[in-house]
């Protein structure tokens, strides 16, 4: 089996990336950008008409697998790729597995747009691009999202478990502190959450997403 994926780490290519490091698999990155048309041509439009970063690809002896959507792709690796042993990103359980997909749903529908809109416009765009008003409308459609994921983690806490789905660090922390990663340059919301702060820099302080933002460089 070999498995490659296509992508770069600033992007949402960073959940796969990310999963497969962790899991310390031997994998093949094609640092395909999304910019520039490199997704828009015949070859990769055949992996993914879509035309969208990440896709992996999983040569498997039964046959080719081909997946895409950042989410899908990491719960994938997590799941075929990692040995749910109770110690890796994997989940080990159905209560573990469905911890990874909730959450991961969750970040997708609830958090990720308004998340992106604060890391653009308080910190990735040029100043005098930048839109303060976006970032505090979506700081304020934030607020009731963290909250939840506070009172979660406050629960976890309180049950001796310091990650979301787990005591040990799994996918599903991988996939959604992908996602608020972005809303940390808020000040306002990271302060109003401490919980979920700390928790996010946890996560994102791990050697495998710093070995993986590394390759960006």
């Amino acid at each position: 089996m070999s498995l490659t994926i296509h992508g770069i780490p600033a992007s949402r290519a960073v959940r796969p990336l990310w999963a497969a490091t962790e899991l310390g698999l031997d994998f093949v990155h094609r640092a395909t950008p999304y910019q520039g048309g490199a997704t828009r041509t015949p070859e990769f439009l055949a992996l993914n008409p879509n035309g969208h970063i990440p896709v992996v690809v999983d040569a498997r002896a039964d046959g080719e697998v081909v997946v895409w959507e950042s989410m899908a792709c990491a719960l994938y690796i997590a799941r075929h790729h990692g040995p749910p042993d109770g110690q890796s990103i994997t989940p080990a359980t159905p209560r573990e597995d469905a911890e990874a997909l909730r959450w991961s749903f969750w970040a997708v529908t609830a958090c990720e747009a308004d998340a992106l809109t604060v890391l653009m416009h308080r910190m990735v765009m040029p100043a005098e691009r930048r839109k303060p008003e976006l970032a505090s409308a979506a700081e304020r459609r934030l607020a009731a999202p963290l909250g939840v994921i506070e009172q979660h983690l406050e629960r976890q806490r309180s049950a001796g478990q310091a990650h979301l789905g787990a005591a040990r660090f799994t996918v599903a922390d991988l996939c959604v502190a992908s996602v608020l990663n972005w809303a940390r340059p808020s000040h306002g919301l990271m302060t109003a959450h401490p919980l979920t702060h700390d928790w996010i820099k946890r996560c994102i302080e791990r050697p495998a997403h710093t070995a993986v933002k590394a390759l960006g460089r």
